[in-house]
């Protein structure tokens, strides 16, 4: 997936505080190793090295384009690799913290999925994760509504990816069955307030767009943007606009 670090970026200062949010849960530990799935650039995954120096820990993403960012913010007890979750989820490793922020997301299959990576845990380890819940939150909705219509169908071939973010019921149990306690499972609004819908445009394109986008040939990339532009600008129609962005937050250590 050609990730862009420079158009992500550009709302770093948004995604940051559900990362540190997501870090405060994280009890202290005398040492162990962690590792971040989905750790994109590393400028976040410094702040969790920095603040737990005892833990040796490890930023894996699939991303080639976000990692050549991460080079900066290797240090002696983080460095990085390009690293698929699913081939971690299999891999023989145990670890004491897992840690995953706005990122599990892009998996599929998470009632297998994540049973698989909370026993990489050692007994005592921490999992924390952090996802945008996207079935709720309004870019998602306009965007599957948009890509089963026409053109959209035709152009896409029907492709369409379904979000595998489940219920926060769902993952109470998946985490009780897979031996976890201190489970703590919220949701939580990280409002955006767009100057513009161009504002609200940008901030989907460099995430939840990307699939579809490289499905397009330049001509339909074009048309989708406008008629996606125009479906915001109807279901946000005064300005400055607040996007209600939801985020659902999952910890648990094992036992």
């Amino acid at each position: 997936m050609p990730w862009n670090p420079e158009i992500y970026n550009k709302f770093k200062d948004i995604r940051f505080k559900p990362f540190v949010d997501l870090m405060d849960h994280i009890k202290p530990m005398e040492s162990g190793y962690a590792i971040d799935l989905g750790c994109g650039t590393g400028e976040q995954t410094i702040f969790l090295a920095e603040k737990f120096k005892q833990l040796d820990f490890i930023g894996v993403d699939s991303s080639a384009e976000m990692l050549a960012k991460s080079k900066p913010y290797e240090k002696e007890n983080l460095h990085f690799e390009q690293f698929k979750i699913e081939k971690f989820a299999v891999s023989d490793k145990k670890w004491d913290l897992i840690f995953s922020n706005a990122a599990l997301q892009w998996s599929d299959n998470h009632e297998e999925l994540f049973p698989k990576l909370i026993q990489k845990l050692n007994l005592g380890g921490q999992f924390a994760v952090q996802m945008p819940v996207q079935n709720e939150n309004a870019l998602n909705k306009i965007l599957h509504q948009l890509v089963e219509e026409e053109p959209f169908v035709k152009y896409l071939k029907k492709w369409k990816r379904n979000s595998p973010v489940l219920s926060m019921d769902k993952y109470a149990q998946i985490m009780f069955d897979s031996g976890l306690e201190d489970i703590q499972i919220m949701q939580r609004v990280y409002p955006i307030i767009a100057k513009n819908h161009d504002e609200l445009y940008d901030f989907i394109s460099g995430s939840a767009l990307i699939p579809y986008m490289e499905r397009l040939q330049e001509d339909q990339r074009n048309l989708f943007t406008q008629k996606y532009k125009e479906r915001i600008a109807e279901n946000f129609p005064k300005l400055p606009a607040i996007y209600a962005f939801k985020r659902i937050f999952l910890y648990g250590i094992k036992t």
